[in-house]
């Protein structure tokens, strides 16, 4: 049984998922898609800030920095 994709800041630290789903508001969805962040890519958390926003992910070699509102918005599955 495959389980359901969940957002990504679900993930614990150093745990790796693929993204299912970008979910974000469509001026935000524009530029996460530019910088690679599409349904299939390979994410890791790398780690949340000291009160949990923002989280940051790395993917295709770089790290970005999202919100935790945005982050919660992408969904992704757990590699089986």
């Amino acid at each position: 049984m495959v389980p359901e994709p969940q957002p990504l800041p679900s993930l614990a630290a150093g745990q790796t998922g693929v993204v299912t789903a970008v979910r974000v508001a469509p001026e935000m969805r524009a530029r996460l898609l530019e910088l690679g962040l599409t349904p299939g890519t390979s994410v890791q958390l790398l780690r949340f800030a000291p009160l949990g926003d923002p989280v940051e992910i790395r993917l295709r070699g770089s790290n970005l920095t999202l919100r935790r509102t945005e982050a919660e918005q992408i969904l992704v599955q757990l590699p089986q």
